[in-house]
């Protein structure tokens, strides 16, 4: 295996983009009900993370067929490092409840395009 230092040192010595993000996947851990009752506060602690520049994206995820709901979530935040994303997910209502647990990873963006920033529930946007 690749030292992760290692590989993301490499994808920018070949020109690639190398911006690291922080994925985490975020599962019911209880029961809807529970989930639900952490709902408005989650969502509140993400539109905060958002305004904060914190948040790159979130939402829930579909099942494998793509038809049906199953309250599996990914969210990607945007820190200085693992722990301070960790920090970030811990401090999320629905985590700290325990309604939801989540995996965190590093992700290494090194391909695609993005020219416009929208926040999604600010409603607020940013040319670069």
């Amino acid at each position: 295996m690749v030292a992760w230092a290692d590989y993301k040192s490499e994808a920018k010595s070949r020109g690639a983009l190398a911006l690291e993000l922080f994925v985490a996947h975020s599962t019911p851990a209880k029961s809807p009900e529970d989930v639900k009752a952490s709902l408005a506060n989650h969502l509140a602690y993400q539109a905060d993370l958002e305004r904060a520049g914190q948040l790159a994206f979130a939402g829930p995820m579909s099942d494998e067929t793509g038809e049906h709901m199953q309250g599996v979530g990914l969210i990607i935040y945007r820190a200085d490092s693992l722990e301070a994303a960790r920090q970030l997910a811990e401090n999320d209502p629905m985590h700290k409840s325990g309604a939801r647990s989540f995996v965190l990873r590093r992700w290494l963006i090194n391909e695609g395009s993005l020219n416009l920033s929208v926040g999604l529930s600010t409603g607020g946007s940013t040319l670069s």
